[in-house]
């Protein structure tokens, strides 16, 4: 489809008087447009329309009508027919009155065209852009990000329910694309297992039960695949993707086309991060976090918190549910640096902040990492009555710690076991030790003498500094902005329902946080600039208090 036009974006006199007439104060969509007018141009998405065919839907309107769909959580559908019927939405879009609008399926192809093009990002940076011109939002000022759990839009699913839904996904997809190949497959028992989704309480409760059941599940699992990539079955077949993710799945739960197949136990299972957690969406994870257990994704999400303008969304990074928060900084960085929106100081809670993270964002970006390192996880720092790292004497040119007592280590070896912040080991002669009248505040072990993993100097002193820090009264002071961030959150849940996502797959998920937190942004521009969006919320107390 070409990309269709119009010569402009002013809204037409009618539109103008009526909207007017029936919004005399304005509303959260006129003020926009009165702020920002259409946001986003056409030739913005230029890159997702062939040259020829059919005219497209106008992309710029598209966007907007896309961010306005999050303001306040509708459908597709209900989005579309808002494009027809509401006055305020016609200001904002420029149209007439009398415009038709579209079919709601235009809204879905706009999405698709938005992910394959890799032009997501466009609908936030554009907006971050001016913004940037009008000096609401700055560089090298104070940022804070967290993250907060995302549901997918599929069930929680156990073992068995995974298997049987991934046969009866697979074959419902076949039945589609190649019933004349699969109605010869189909065995007697298939109806009966595969007609209706699986549900745990129709399911065997006598646990030999259901493991006879997982065997014939995988045996008629097996049984599809080896049909299906047999020598002369139809490409079509193949080609299907509910085909791929059967077989992924059976590689990961069972070991093979045995008689009778065999289940792996769970400690020989794939690593969370790679376990499919149900056929409806393969990129879905499993994760737990400080008690919350979920399938689907995690989202991060960096505000500004200057006090001088408006708190506003930079950045939204969408992951896997098991990715850690302390592997995705520097992607952050990364992608503040590009958009010229790097702070000067980042508030992290302590999932951020391992000493690879402080170093890199110093010495990469500039940035100073604000936030809670772990504390010293040894028996002699948790107790407080040992002798922990800071209280030994490191001579870091000549290789050589000194111990509380004044006795003089034996040996520096170089450590290269894997272990994460180990680079040396330092041991201390056993005779030493054994003699010592403070053994017991010191080492545990009888038959060798304290020894110590020290990481590179660098890191070390880095770390023993930031440990410091953390204790004194200017950084609690700092610190205690990043709480401002639970409330961001909380607005994004409540308000936009980030937590649960509406699509499968990371891509489409992390459009939905796209466009979510455009919607945030603009809630609280408006809020900030235009007082006829509506009143400040005002305890009573304050109330009577100003009033003396």
């Amino acid at each position: 489809m070409t990309m269709h036009s119009p010569l402009g974006y002013q809204v037409p006199a009618e539109t103008a008087r009526v909207a007017s007439a029936a919004f005399p104060k304005g509303n959260l969509y006129m003020d926009l447009h009165a702020e920002l007018g259409m946001l986003y141009t056409n030739q913005q998405f230029a890159h997702l329309f062939s040259t020829t065919g059919q005219p497209a839907e106008d992309p710029a309107r598209l966007a907007l009508v896309l961010v306005f769909q999050f303001l306040e959580g509708l459908s597709d559908r209900q989005a579309a027919d808002s494009v027809r019927s509401r006055i305020d939405w016609k200001y904002a879009l420029a149209l007439e009155l009398t415009d038709p609008g579209f079919d709601a399926s235009v809204l879905c192809e706009f999405k698709g065209r938005l992910i394959s093009g890799s032009a997501e990002n466009l609908l936030l940076d554009t907006l971050l852009l001016q913004l940037q011109q009008r000096g609401l939002l700055k560089a090298r000022g104070k940022q804070r990000t967290d993250s907060t759990h995302i549901l997918a839009a599929v069930r929680s699913l156990n073992r068995l329910e995974l298997l049987i839904e991934t046969v009866r996904y697979a074959l419902n997809q076949l039945a589609d694309v190649a019933p004349a190949w699969l109605q010869p497959l189909i065995q007697p028992a298939w109806l009966e297992r595969y007609a209706h989704r699986a549900e745990n309480y129709r399911l065997p409760k006598a646990q030999t039960a259901r493991d006879a059941l997982a065997t014939a599940v995988g045996a008629d699992g097996f049984a599809l695949l080896e049909a299906a990539f047999a020598e002369h079955t139809p490409a079509v077949v193949r080609a299907e993707p509910a085909v791929e993710v059967l077989r992924q799945v059976w590689v990961q739960q069972f070991y093979g086309p045995d008689d009778p197949p065999r289940l792996r136990p769970t400690n020989d299972a794939p690593p969370a991060g790679l376990l499919i957690a149900s056929p409806y969406d393969v990129e879905a994870r499993f994760s737990i976090k400080r008690g919350t257990e979920w399938t689907g994704y995690k989202a991060h999400i960096t505000e500004t918190c200057d006090e001088q303008t408006p708190n506003l969304i930079v950045n939204v990074l969408t992951t896997a549910a098991t990715v850690q928060d302390d592997t995705v900084l520097s992607a952050i960085h990364a992608a503040l640096e590009q958009k010229q929106l790097l702070p000067a100081e980042h508030l992290v809670d302590s999932g951020y902040t391992n000493v690879t993270n402080l170093q890199q964002s110093t010495q990469r970006y500039q940035v100073d990492v604000v936030g809670p390192v772990a504390t010293d996880p040894s028996w002699q720092a948790r107790t407080k009555t040992g002798f922990d790292h800071t209280q030994f004497s490191i001579d870091w040119e000549q290789q050589v710690v000194t111990c509380p007592a004044g006795k003089r280590s034996v040996s520096w070896l170089p450590l290269n076991d894997g272990r994460a912040n180990a680079a040396h080991l330092v041991r201390f002669a056993r005779a030493d030790c054994a003699a010592c009248e403070s053994r017991e505040q010191c080492t545990q072990s009888t038959r060798t003498g304290r020894q110590l993993t020290l990481d590179t100097k660098e890191r070390y002193l880095l770390l023993a500094q930031a440990r410091q820090r953390q204790q004194s009264e200017g950084f609690k002071a700092l610190y205690a902005l990043r709480s401002g961030v639970e409330s961001m959150i909380s607005q994004a849940v409540r308000a936009c329902e980030l937590r649960r996502t509406r699509y499968s797959g990371q891509a489409r998920t992390h459009l939905q946080h796209i466009v979510t937190v455009v919607a945030i942004n603009l809630i609280r521009l408006v809020a900030w600039l235009s007082p006829s969006s509506g009143p400040r919320r005002v305890s009573a107390f304050s109330r009577l208090a100003a009033i003396g």
